[in-house]
């Protein structure tokens, strides 16, 4: 397979990107916007709030909100835990152990209050978008 890519890398270079030069300064803005997270934090809350209406696990939650294209927690997996920590300090969600000694979130009362409120306001978001959009 790795000879093929190469292949293939071989002949784009004779082909496709024979006119394209790149300096060294433009392919490290490049690289920059690449690997830059683009995500909000309240979008990233949102998402959080809206997967743990039923019990998951840390694991399970960064599998769906990769799912859902937040790379945030992609490289450090750590600040996930971070995050739902302090959601746990702020009463939004609250944890437990199983049997098996796996850990699992929820929201609480509170953090299904905060997800009517976060939903509704991102809708009027969306809607105004949508009326800006339209002729």
């Amino acid at each position: 397979m790795e000879d093929r890519l190469k292949g293939l890398r071989k002949s784009m270079k004779q082909t496709t990107f024979r006119q394209m030069d790149f300096s060294d300064q433009l392919r490290k803005r490049v690289h920059e916007k690449i690997t830059q997270s683009h995500e909000r934090e309240e979008d990233i809350l949102l998402a959080v709030l809206q997967l743990l209406g039923s019990e998951k696990t840390g694991y399970d939650l960064s599998q769906l909100l990769r799912g859902r294209g937040i790379q945030s927690f992609g490289r450090n997996e750590g600040a996930l835990y971070t995050l739902l920590h302090r959601m746990e300090q702020d009463h939004l969600i609250h944890s437990g152990w199983d049997h098996d000694g796996a850990k699992y979130y929820q929201l609480t009362n509170k953090g299904r209050k905060v997800l009517q409120k976060s939903e509704k306001a991102a809708g009027k978001k969306q809607f105004g978008l949508k009326e800006l959009t339209q002729e």
